[in-house]
């Protein structure tokens, strides 16, 4: 797909949500057949579902219109007011979804630390609470891979099993931010279904990686599903003719997880180019995935001083938790890469 004017004069790293649909979704979206789906005939939604739920072993899928949606939706469905929720302390749910736990499903966040996302499973344990008339009863928690805020790191599967294992002594469930989870699928190589057994519900996103326009998708059992459908419809994420959108997601699903790794190879060459670089506080080891998140410490140049001076250079990047955020996508080729690099170097030597 060749490239737009804007996207050709920048460099855009600034999110893998900026991705355009390609021109096979676009055709896709021209040509859907759709239904309402709020009255449950869009035909080309209900597919989208059926195959996410296929893909990660669920019995049922409700597309919605994004990830924070997805994320608050499930929160609500699986806690009560006055309730705990167990998370870690850099979680995206946590930090950057406008405090839709406190304000929608009014539970409280219990924050945790972690190890590059993978909290102490025994501190999990230990932070589980019964309720009393002081202390809300913990029912849910919440763990996150890739990790967006360590760097988009893999968090280990025995990590992620052994709070299941907890989870289930409790009697709690757990809730799968899987936004990039087809991302950990390939750095792993650990099949997303299998890390769809950890979450009694899993949301994963159609519109970062793998390139679609707009949606997220959530997967668990068919009676948390349908409850899901309400809660959707009660935060105004009821959509009429959404199956034109649907039908990007399928296109994403079927052409677009396999060139993740192409994503990934090029973080990893960013991250190696750059990390010696006056200022720059990275160490590669940690990219695992498409994302690199790296503290800055420069005489000349404060983080927004660096980011103007970048986007003179026509390279685009947000700063964010850790210091700077570079995230490679479908829209950044090797030439972006080049670029990128030749730029650092001219500002900071």
């Amino acid at each position: 797909m060749l490239k737009s004017e804007y996207m050709t004069e920048y460099s855009d790293f600034r999110s893998d949500t900026v991705t355009r649909p390609t021109e096979k979704m676009r055709k896709a979206m021209a040509e859907a057949v759709v239904g309402d789906d709020v009255l449950g005939d869009d035909p080309t939604v209900q597919k989208l579902e059926a195959m996410a739920a296929e893909i990660m072993g669920k019995e049922a899928g409700l597309f919605v219109p994004s990830g924070t949606m997805g994320n608050a939706v499930c929160i609500k469905v699986w806690t009560k007011e006055l309730e705990e929720v167990i998370v870690e302390s850099r979680a995206h749910l946590y930090n950057m979804e406008s405090t839709h736990m406190t304000f929608i499903a009014r539970v409280t966040p219990r924050p945790l630390p972690s190890v590059r996302g993978a909290m102490d499973p025994d501190e999990v344990e230990r932070s589980i609470r019964k309720p009393s008339v002081h202390i809300p009863r913990t029912s849910l928690i919440c763990v996150e891979n890739t990790h967006n805020n360590w760097s988009g790191a893999v968090v280990p599967m025995e990590n992620l099993k052994a709070i299941r294992e907890i989870a289930d002594r409790h009697e709690l469930k757990v809730h799968f931010d899987g936004a990039r989870i087809f991302n950990a699928s390939h750095a792993s190589g650990i099949a997303v279904k299998e890390y769809a057994k950890i979450g009694n519900s899993l949301m994963f996103c159609l519109s970062k990686g793998l390139s679609a326009p707009v949606g997220s998708v959530l997967v668990g059992p068919k009676d948390f599903i349908e409850y899901a459908r309400r809660v959707r419809k009660a935060l105004g994420g009821g959509m009429r003719q959404v199956g034109i959108l649907a039908a990007a997601g399928i296109v994403a699903l079927t052409d677009m997880v396999d060139r993740l790794k192409e994503d990934h190879e090029r973080a990893k060459k960013l991250a190696l180019s750059i990390a010696e670089l006056p200022g720059i506080e990275l160490n590669p080891e940690w990219i695992q995935t498409n994302i690199i998140i790296f503290g800055f410490d420069h005489p000349k140049f404060s983080i927004p001083e660096l980011l103007a001076k970048l986007r003179e250079h026509k390279i685009l990047a947000l700063a964010t938790v850790g210091g700077i955020r570079f995230v490679t996508h479908k829209d950044v080729d090797d030439e972006d890469i080049d670029r990128a690099i030749e730029a650092f170097k001219k500002i900071l030597f």
